[in-house]
C-alpha cells in the first residue's frame, strides 16, 4: 500500500505524478465529431465497438444542421449509433454535450472526451479531460487509452461570492491570475470552506473553464452538496488526502472579489469591469456549456424583468439543455427574456463556435458568456468578443455598453492584469521559412482556431487529411499552407495549440510531412494529437530560444537531439508505446499492425 499522501490524480489513477499508465474510460464523450470518428475506427479495422455501453453521444455543434451535408452527417450518425448499439444517444436539440454529461456522471469515474470541455464533468468528483477524435477511435477500438498522471495544483477558497459576483468571475480571476498556460497539464482541486458556497452549476462553470488555464481537469470534493444534487445523504467519490504534494497552491478570498471580464482577443486578457466599462456593444450571448444552465438564465431574467434590451442590440439566449428550456418555460424565464427583446435559440454549440445562428457583422463588439474570445471564434475575424458572467450580458444588453451588474459599481483596477500575446497574423509577402524552418518562436498561444478555422471543423473532416492542407495556418499565416515541405521544422513559442481538442492541425502538419515542431511549451490536448498523428512534437524551450533566423536545425529523435546551428540540446525522450505511435506514422496504424 502507498503510504504517501496521494492528489485526486494519483489516487484515481493509481499511480504517482509523471507516471504514465493505461485505464478504460467509465464514460466516452463524442458529439458531431462521432462521424469524422467512425471513419478513423473504420481505418483501424474497426468492426463492433469494444464498449458501447461507455459511449455517449450527443449531437450538438450543429444543432439543428445548417446545410444538406450536415444534416447527412447527422443521420449517419443515428444510423451508426443503431447498428452498434450506443444506447446513450441524444439527437439535435437535446442538449450540449457537457450539460447531458450531469445525467451519467458519477463520483470517482474516469471520462474522456472528444472535446476540450470535457473537464466540466469535474464538478461531479471525476477525473474528466479531453481527447482528440483518433484517440476516441483507438479507445472505440480497445478500450484504453494512456494517461499522464498530471502534477496538481489546489486551489483553496475562503468566503462567500459578494451580490453581483459570480462564479464566471471567479473563473476570470484565476485565468487572469495565472494565464492561459498557467495550470498546463495540471489537475486543479478545489479545496477550502468557500466550496460549499458553491453550487454544482457554479462549480460546472469553474471546471468548464479548467480547460482556459491549460489544465487537464479539474475537480470537486464529494461533499454534502453533490450528495445533495444526487438527492443522497452523502456520496461516496475520491479525494486528495491531507499532506498531499501540490506543484502549485492558491487562496482566494471570495468576498474580495469583484465584476471582470476578458477583453479581446484572449482569455487571459482579463481586466476589472470598471476598466473597460462604457465600451459599447452591438451583441450578447448568454448561454453555452459554460453558462447554459437554469440559475444563469433565472439570473438574466432577473436583470431583464421589467426592461428592454438597447435598440439595434441583438442578445442571443441559448439553453444548456432541452430540460433547461422546459424549466425557464415553466417558471417564466423564457416569457421574461422574450419580452425584453431576447432571441431563443434551441440548445447548442453554434453560437459560440460560429458554425449556427448569431454570427456578428464585421466591427461588432460582442460580450458573451462562453470560454472563448479567439479572433474569429464566433465565425467573424472582425469582430471583438468580451466574456462575462450572465448578470453583466444581461445588464449591458439593456445599456448597449459594458455594465457593472452590482447595485454600487466600484472602481477597481484587476492587480493581476496582465499584457496577453498579441493576436498576431504573419503579412501575406513575409515568409518565416528558411532552411526548411518556420520561424515562429515569436509567437505565444497560437491557438487551434487561428491553425483552422472553427466554423471548418465540420465541413472538412480531420479524416480527409488533403482537404485540411489548404486551410492549415490560413488564420495566421496564409504564406504556411502554399509553402510547407516534407521534412521542415517548425519552431514556435509558449502554449502552442492551445484552445479546442480540434485534431485538423495536427493532421495536416503530419500528412504535410513536417518533421517536427519544437516549442516551448505545448496545450496538453495538442501534444496527445500530435502523438496521434505520429507527429514529432518536442518541448525544448532552450533550443527555441537559440534559434535565430536562418540556422539551420537538425533532429535526432532517435538520440533525443536537436541541433541549433553549432549547438545541441538533449530532450527527454516518450515512453516506448508512445514512441512505437510516432514511429508507426500515427495512432491508426500503430492499432492496425498491432492487431496483425
Amino acid at each position: 500500500m502507498n503510504s504517501k499522501p496521494q492528489t485526486f490524480a494519483e489516487k484515481i489513477l493509481g499511480a504517482p505524478a509523471g507516471s504514465i499508465v493505461f485505464r478504460e474510460p467509465d464514460i466516452v464523450l463524442s458529439h458531431d465529431n462521432t462521424a469524422s470518428i467512425y471513419k478513423t475506427f473504420q481505418k483501424m479495422n474497426g468492426g463492433r465497438i469494444a464498449h458501447p455501453e461507455r459511449l455517449l453521444v450527443v449531437l450538438d455543434h450543429n444543432a439543428p444542421p445548417t446545410s444538406a451535408a450536415l444534416a447527412t452527417q447527422y443521420q449517419a450518425i443515428r444510423d451508426m449509433v443503431r447498428e452498434q448499439g450506443i444506447t446513450m444517444f441524444y439527437d439535435a436539440g437535446r442538449g450540449i454535450c457537457h450539460q447531458i454529461m450531469s445525467y451519467h456522471a458519477r463520483p470517482g469515474m474516469i471520462i474522456v472526451g472528444s472535446d476540450s470541455h470535457t473537464c466540466t464533468a469535474g464538478a461531479f468528483n471525476a477525473l474528466a479531460a479531453g481527447i482528440d477524435r483518433t484517440e476516441t477511435a483507438g479507445i472505440w477500438r480497445r478500450g484504453e487509452t494512456w494517461f499522464r498522471v498530471p502534477e496538481s495544483m489546489k486551489i483553496t477558497l475562503h468566503g462567500r461570492l459578494p451580490e453581483g459576483v459570480f462564479a464566471k468571475d471567479l473563473s476570470l480571476w484565476i485565468i487572469g491570475m495565472i494565464g492561459s498556460a498557467g495550470a498546463n497539464y495540471l489537475s486543479i482541486e478545489y479545496h477550502g470552506e468557500g466550496v460549499k458556497t458553491l453550487s454544482i452549476s457554479e462549480r460546472m462553470t469553474l471546471a468548464n473553464l479548467a480547460s482556459e488555464m491549460g489544465a487537464k481537469n479539474a475537480v470537486f470534493p464529494p461533499d454534502e452538496v453533490l450528495a445533495a444534487f444526487y438527492g443522497e445523504d452523502e456520496i461516496e467519490g475520491v479525494w486528495a488526502d491531507e499532506g498531499a504534494s501540490y506543484v502549485r497552491e492558491l487562496e482566494i478570498d471570495l468576498s474580495s472579489l469583484y465584476p471582470l471580464v476578458a477583453a479581446p482577443h484572449q482569455v487571459d486578457n482579463v481586466r476589472a469591469l470598471a476598466e473597460v466599462a462604457g465600451t459599447p456593444l452591438h451583441e450578447g450571448l448568454i448561454g453555452t456549456c459554460t453558462n447554459g444552465r437554469l440559475d444563469d438564465l433565472q439570473l438574466a431574467a432577473r436583470y431583464l424583468k421589467g426592461k428592454k434590451i438597447k435598440e439595434g442590440f441583438q442578445l442571443l439566449v441559448s439553453p444548456a439543455s432541452r430540460e433547461i428550456y422546459l424549466e425557464a418555460m415553466k417558471d417564466g424565464t423564457i416569457e421574461t427574456l422574450v419580452e425584453a427583446g431576447a432571441n431563443i435559440l434551441s440548445p447548442s454549440c453554434g453560437p459560440c463556435l460560429g458554425t449556427g445562428q448569431g454570427i456578428p457583422a464585421d466591427g461588432y463588439n460582442v460580450i458573451s458568456t462562453a470560454n472563448r474570445n479567439f479572433l474569429g471564434r464566433m465565425g467573424n475575424k472582425n469582430a471583438s468578443i468580451f466574456l462575462a458572467s450572465p448578470a453583466t450580458v444581461a445588464v449591458s444588453a439593456v445599456t448597449g455598453e459594458i455594465t457593472d451588474p452590482r447595485p454600487q459599481p466600484g472602481h477597481e483596477v484587476f492587480p493581476y492584469k496582465r499584457e496577453p500575446s498579441p493576436t498576431l497574423t504573419i503579412p501575406e509577402g513575409e515568409l518565416r521559412r528558411i532552411h526548411g524552418v518556420w520561424n515562429y518562436k515569436d509567437v505565444n498561444d497560437l491557438n487551434t482556431d487561428q491553425m483552422f478555422a472553427g466554423n471548418l471543423t465540420y465541413k472538412v473532416l480531420s479524416s480527409d487529411p488533403e482537404a485540411i492542407l489548404p486551410h492549415l495556418f490560413a488564420g495566421f499565416d496564409p504564406n504556411f499552407s502554399p509553402n510547407v515541405q516534407p521534412g521542415d521544422i517548425i519552431i514556435a513559442g509558449e502554449n502552442f495549440g492551445c484552445g479546442s481538442s480540434r485534431e485538423h492541425p495536427a493532421v495536416g502538419l503530419a500528412h504535410a510531412g513536417v518533421q517536427a515542431v519544437i516549442v516551448k511549451s505545448v496545450n496538453r490536448i495538442f501534444f496527445r494529437s500530435s502523438v496521434n498523428q505520429g507527429l514529432l512534437l518536442i518541448v525544448l524551450p532552450e533550443a527555441v530560444e537559440a534559434y535565430q533566423p536562418g540556422d539551420r536545425v537538425y533532429v535526432d529523435a532517435e538520440k533525443g537531439t536537436v541541433t541549433v546551428g553549432e549547438r545541441k540540446f538533449s530532450f527527454a525522450p516518450l515512453p516506448e508505446k508512445l514512441r512505437g505511435i510516432i514511429r508507426k506514422k500515427g495512432l491508426v496504424n500503430w492499432i492496425k499492425e498491432s492487431d496483425e
